[in-house]
């Protein structure tokens, strides 16, 4: 499948605790190393913060909230691998990220699908989908050891 990644993992914690590493922009931003403004993750609102991962502090990551439902669902919408500066991705359409949580035996599944790479330009496409395919994996990882670490 070209048009979707999916990835998820059980983390040894309660929902509401998982949720809160998501749903919180501070918590979010820990993990994911994006420096977003406090508070918490609306439906409806465009959010924008720097990226903190070194060789990548020059790109500001831009997202639109599209759902948020407490301990269940939040999604939001962007540009996959947006990382040049001199490049106008708002022509572009978005992919969709959803995170959902579930009870799972031993903790919470966390499921992390992104959707809609078919429709990227077929000249980036390709190295959106490869280079957010392993990104979500890392990320999986950084979260799980977010919330082990703020017990």
């Amino acid at each position: 499948m070209t048009d979707r990644i999916e990835r998820q993992i059980v983390i040894n914690a309660p929902r509401a605790k998982v949720w809160r590493a998501i749903a919180d922009k501070t918590q979010f931003g820990t993990w994911f190393r994006v420096q977003f403004p406090p508070g918490a993750f609306a439906a409806g609102e465009i959010v924008r913060g720097n990226i903190t991962h070194p060789g990548y502090e020059h790109v500001v990551m831009e997202i639109e909230v599209a759902d948020v439902t407490p301990e269940e669902t939040l999604s939001f919408r962007w540009h996959p691998y947006a990382i040049d500066p001199g490049v106008d991705y708002s022509t572009e359409p978005p992919t969709l990220v959803t995170f959902r949580l579930e009870d799972a035996d031993g903790g919470t599944r966390l499921s992390v699908t992104e959707s809609g790479f078919d429709a990227i330009p077929a000249h980036r496409r390709d190295e959106a989908f490869r280079m957010n395919d392993h990104g979500w994996s890392q990320q999986l990882h950084n979260i799980e050891r977010h919330v082990a670490a703020n017990g």
